[in-house]
């Protein structure tokens, strides 16, 4: 298939996954791949494009779709900010539409990537790599890294809408969608080339971005992982063999990182427990997407540094206005009430200089780093703000106020304030004076305690607790002085709730949750704040209108 210098790839991809009639394009020139690649330096930037695009794909709608449908994170109306027309509430209530932008964004974003990655191999797998100075050994490298991603990415679009449009060329339009089982199948045959053609990593090696084959070896363990969820067949043994090997670095060298903020630092392209991360640099290609929707208006004072943000999103609520706890009445959400007081990271965050910080929340009095106190602009208009673990509006009590008393007040999604819920620092923020470390953690796409947690879940299910408890106390000693533990999980305390309670902790804000209440059948009939049980059919989201009007090919999913 010859290149056409001008088309935009996007074009390409409405046409496989939206089914767009075929655009008019004017054509300057055309060039084979043969011609057009010049050097090495083309052929790395036809391999990175598609991985720029996966940069921005696990963040934004992505992880909105995987999160605020979840009982971690909400964004609540804040007095007259955040309703946004009632989308945030439709996707925490599970009301979502196959109007509704998230969806849309997401369904197109991952046929996109399959687009991307698919161009890149069509081209780098016509030439000749020993005219550029490379080997096959190369060749072979960068096509099994971009079938990888093209795993990824159906991956990715199996879990939120079940069967895609599988296809291997960018020939085709209108495609209609494969059942569950063939987009599976599809997935686990690239995974399983990959496994046996890529690289393995070596010890001391830094992650820079490259698919190596323990990654592709654990994107297979995912997919048998919740193979439940999505064929209907539970292959928990399968994912506990592939993770035992990797463990056993038969995959590639790799090893728990001794901090708990190692796999997540300024420098976290060097911690060992590092699989797979996506670049970022400072002014470059920046893991950032998270800044604006996180943190209040005046956060950058607390941070020390330059940009404003928007005020969205926080952590759903531990405590009831009243400052009673959550987690005795519900066994899901409250999630800043899931760490362990002495635990390391729930300590307020505070850069310490020179790349150094420590604790990963926004919570209690907003200071500068001097101690001033920082004010509200909204609810709080010129007075000291102190975020709290609750969702209420607590500037409306008092005598000739909407309610008499703390004890009045509702707490749900309509009821936000400008200070409401803890808020994650997961990814460092430096001060001005260290400028240049701004975004330089990397995005940990896959960490090797994933590893250690799929197998601990898959021998709790097999009924090994002992062995499942001692994988994920090798994991928590970390996060408390000295390794001393003061809640360790234990055979008689680990159950199915301890389990999705230790995802939740460890992985809080990677982008995960969601799929982890469907794999435990809790995503529609479990209940946490604000939140009652919804329907089976909101397991999977629907196939966007503006997927379907332009391809009638397209059927939609069951209950939408």
């Amino acid at each position: 298939m010859k290149k056409i210098i001008g088309i935009n790839i996007l074009t390409a991809a409405l046409i496989l996954g939206a089914g767009c009639t075929k655009l008019d394009q004017t054509f300057y020139d055309k060039v084979t791949p043969e011609t057009f690649f010049k050097s090495e330096k083309d052929i790395k930037a036809a391999l990175y494009r598609p991985f720029t695009h996966a940069r921005w794909y696990m963040g934004a709608d992505r992880w909105n779709l995987q999160e605020y449908t979840a009982d971690h994170f909400a964004i609540t109306t804040k007095g007259r900010h955040w309703y946004n027309g009632g989308e945030n509430e439709r996707f925490h209530y599970h009301r979502w539409t196959p109007d509704d932008n998230w969806v849309w964004g997401t369904w197109r974003g991952t046929l996109m990537g399959v687009a991307l990655a698919l161009d890149a191999k069509s081209d780098l797998e016509k030439l000749d790599y020993t005219k550029f100075a490379l080997t096959q050994a190369d060749k072979d490298d960068h096509v099994n890294q971009l079938n990888t991603l093209i795993a990824y990415f159906y991956l990715r679009g199996l879990d939120y809408f079940g069967g895609l449009p599988v296809f291997e060329t960018l020939e085709g339009e209108s495609l209609p969608r494969n059942t569950d089982k063939e987009t599976f199948d599809h997935i686990e045959k690239l995974l399983k080339t990959a496994v046996e053609k890529l690289p393995k990593k070596k010890a001391g090696d830094a992650e820079e971005g490259a698919l190596r084959q323990a990654a592709a070896a654990t994107l297979l363990a995912q997919l048998y992982f919740n193979a439940e969820a999505y064929i209907n067949k539970p292959m928990f043994a399968e994912c506990k063999k592939l993770c035992e090997d990797i463990l056993a670095k038969q995959y590639g060298d790799y090893s728990l990182d001794p901090t708990w903020y190692g796999p997540h630092s300024f420098t976290n392209n060097k911690s060992p427990e590092i699989i797979w991360s996506i670049p970022s640099e400072f002014n470059k290609l920046q893991y950032d997407w998270f800044y604006a929707t996180f943190y209040h208006y005046n956060t950058n004072k607390y941070f020390d540094m330059d940009g404003g943000a928007n005020n969205g999103a926080h952590l759903q609520p531990s405590q009831k206005p009243t400052g009673e706890s959550y987690t005795a009445d519900f066994r899901l959400g409250a999630p800043y009430g899931r760490f362990n007081d002495q635990d390391l990271r729930k300590k307020p965050y505070k850069y310490l200089g020179s790349g150094r910080y420590e604790g990963m929340f926004i919570i209690g009095p907003h200071v500068t780093p001097a101690g001033a106190a920082i004010t509200g602009g909204e609810e709080y208009k010129g007075l000291p703000l102190v975020f709290v673990d609750q969702v209420a509006r607590f500037s409306e009590v008092g005598p000739d106020e909407r309610y008499k008393s703390i004890a009045e007040l509702p707490s749900k999604m309509s009821e936000g304030e400008e200070n409401t819920g803890a808020r994650l620092v997961k990814v460092p923020m430096p001060n001005n004076a260290d400028k240049s470390l701004r975004w330089g953690a990397d995005n940990p796409a896959i960490r090797l305690t994933e590893i250690q947690y799929m197998l601990a879940e898959c021998l709790l299910r097999d009924g090994d607790k002992g062995t499942a408890a001692t994988l994920i106390n090798a994991v928590r000693k970390r996060n408390f002085t000295n390794g001393a533990d003061p809640d360790p999980v234990t055979v008689d305390n680990l159950d199915e709730y301890r389990m999705l309670d230790e995802w939740g902790v460890e992985f809080l804000g990677e982008g995960r949750r969601r799929t982890d209440l469907i794999r435990w059948k809790k995503f529609t009939t479990g209940t946490w704040w604000d939140h009652a049980p919804s329907a089976p059919h909101f397991n999977r989201f629907p196939v966007p209108t503006q997927a379907i009007s332009g391809n009638n090919n397209l059927q939609q999913n069951e209950g939408y």
